[in-house]
């Protein structure tokens, strides 16, 4: 049996991600993406939680205020068609671990949805521990702008749907669900964080087709 090489602390951050197995759709529109939106929102508690319905996630509309007494702070996250990344900030003892495994459900959401069975996911969550602050910085800059990366990378020949947490970083009015402050403390402005974030990603894409092996890194 194999486990988890990270060890998760709190007050550490990490970035999580996952894709479909065999790279499969994992989100096949809005609704499904809105649906794990929602979890991220509902499920970040230590309280105990029902299921979806006693949630109220049948219309998957209202607040998307952050929950008091989560397992971890939000950072950033994107949601593509066939995989997800996440930055969290562990905030309890197996917060992560928890978070994760609640998340798990949506699995059972998406086969009943689509008439389907097995996996929907390409085994465990990957979870890499982000053990600097520089590194911090640009793997924000990588999730907030990870849709860009695969299409200006020439990954894909049209837009890819996708949800991320890019918008709450540039709009000074959005509060959203992610800690932004952790990242945007560190810069003078919205408009200096932007710049930053841009000119990372225009590094990260000359990286992706300078290096073959960097598929897991990517995602592709």
């Amino acid at each position: 049996m194999s486990t988890r090489k990270e060890v998760f602390a709190n007050g550490e951050f990490f970035h999580i991600y996952n894709r479909g197995v065999d790279k499969r759709i994992i989100f096949t529109d809005g609704y499904d993406m809105k649906r794990f939106f929602k979890s991220l929102i509902e499920f970040n508690t230590i309280d105990p939680i029902g299921s979806l319905y006693e949630n109220s996630f049948r219309e998957l509309g209202g607040s998307t205020a952050k929950l008091e007494n989560g397992l971890v702070n939000i950072i950033a996250y994107c949601l593509n068609q066939n995989h997800f990344h996440l930055i969290f900030e562990q905030l309890t003892d197996g917060g992560i671990s928890e978070l994760m495994k609640r998340l798990g459900g949506y699995t059972w959401y998406y086969n009943n949805k689509h008439k389907r069975s097995g996996s929907l996911f390409q085994g465990k969550f990957k979870a890499v521990h982000i053990d600097s602050n520089e590194y911090l910085l640009h793997v924000s800059a990588y999730v907030n702008l990870n849709n860009r990366v695969h299409q200006l990378g020439g990954s894909t020949a049209k837009s890819i749907e996708s949800m991320s947490s890019w918008g709450e970083y540039i709009d000074k009015k959005s509060k959203g669900i992610c800690e932004k402050d952790v990242i945007l403390g560190q810069f003078r402005s919205v408009g200096e964080y932007k710049d930053f974030a841009l000119s990372s990603l225009e590094a990260i894409v000359e990286r992706k087709v300078e290096l073959k092996n960097i598929g897991d890194f990517l995602l592709e």
